[in-house]
């Protein structure tokens, strides 16, 4: 069968993952409401078209922190590539690379961040990081990505507590014995045996993580800091005020507090808020490239996608990567023709209507 669009991946990818990895990246916290509105929300908006502007010529290209990449698009940070490719997150870093985009490797990684960096020395990465109890382990892996080029610290806020993922729980989920979460291999030796949550002990996440915590990362490193995982006006104006570099408008896929917003409903108010003063990104329910013509122009710099990555992976490793992100790219680039759209630049509010259904 031709892959023609994203759900013939995610459709691939159920029948050949077995279930409880199909369930752990399908994963929505409780009743899974916030993870199905996040698809829901975009068909709640409309499109306004203008005609006779001589789209010929088009231009998908755009910059994120100042690096010019292909198309507003980028790869979320996902957790345990390995699960659904043998090759893992090398091959995510290899697609990404090939098509121009920036791929955030996340801490949960089954391959390491030097693996990452050398299957792709060209490419354009960012770092996801949790802060742990022990500080040293955030500290160590920051020193670590800073000196192998990672570009960006895309700071995680959202997981003071794991969300109640209850698949997972009835799948009694844990890694494989032969997959490991790479960046800390070794380092929890003393608590062998111990009770696990994805891959490392439990009650390793930081529930005390505060605005300081953002203070104490500026005082460690000079990459620009990303925070991720807001929702509202009022913490996007306190990221500003707390002088980070970019903010990604995130619920985690839904997978941490149920009944939150659909994070492109949350993207204009916190747009209005930051006023340009920091770029603004965000991630949760990309499926087409007319999604992302919608997130662009409710003011998104770049979106980000996690779940149809891993379909990719699922499908073919780095080509299905490379074939989903091509997918995403023709798709956005036909939807800014036919809405008017000659550049990245045109994409305005204007194009947006919202449904009263």
């Amino acid at each position: 069968m031709a892959m023609v669009c994203l759900n013939d991946f995610e459709e691939y990818a159920k029948q050949h993952l077995s279930k409880a990895t199909g369930d752990y990246y399908d994963a929505g916290a409780d009743d899974c409401c916030t993870r199905e509105d996040n698809l829901l929300a975009y068909k709640r908006i409309r499109l306004r078209p203008r005609i006779l502007r001589d789209v010929s010529i088009n231009d998908t290209r755009t910059s994120v922190l100042g690096m010019e990449i292909s198309f507003p698009v980028g790869i979320a940070p996902t957790g345990f590539h390995c699960l659904a490719w043998h090759e893992g997150e090398l091959a995510t870093a290899r697609a990404t690379e090939a098509v121009n985009t920036c791929y955030i490797a996340s801490t949960y990684s089954t391959c390491s961040v030097e693996e990452i960096a050398a299957a792709a020395p060209n490419g354009y990465r960012w770092f996801q990081l949790y802060l742990y109890r022990d500080r040293k382990l955030s500290e160590q892996i920051v020193r670590r990505v800073e000196a192998l080029g990672y570009k960006a610290l895309v700071l995680t806020v959202d997981v003071p507590y794991t969300g109640k993922r209850r698949n997972d729980i009835r799948n009694q989920f844990k890694l494989p014995p032969h997959l490991k979460v790479k960046n800390f291999e070794g380092m929890f030796q003393e608590q062998a045996g111990s009770q696990e949550e994805y891959g490392i002990p439990a009650n390793t996440l930081d529930p005390s993580i505060s605005w300081k915590d953002v203070c104490w990362l500026q005082s460690l490193s000079r990459l620009p800091i990303i925070i991720k995982g807001i929702l509202t006006k009022e913490d996007a104006e306190l990221a500003v005020e707390h002088g980070v570099q970019g903010i990604i408008v995130s619920n985690h896929g839904g997978r941490q507090l149920d009944g939150g917003p659909a994070t492109i409903d949350c993207l204009p108010e916190i747009v209005d808020a930051v006023q340009g003063r920091v770029e603004v990104y965000m991630d949760g329910g990309i499926h087409t490239g007319n999604d992302v013509l919608k997130a662009i122009a409710l003011g998104a710099k770049c979106v980000f996608i996690g779940r149809p990555a891993i379909w990719g992976l699922a499908y073919k490793g780095e080509e299905g990567v490379r074939e989903i992100l091509q997918i995403l790219h023709d798709e956005f680039r036909l939807c800014m023709a036919l809405s008017g759209c000659r550049n990245v630049a045109e994409i305005n509010r204007n194009l947006i209507q919202f449904s009263r259904l």
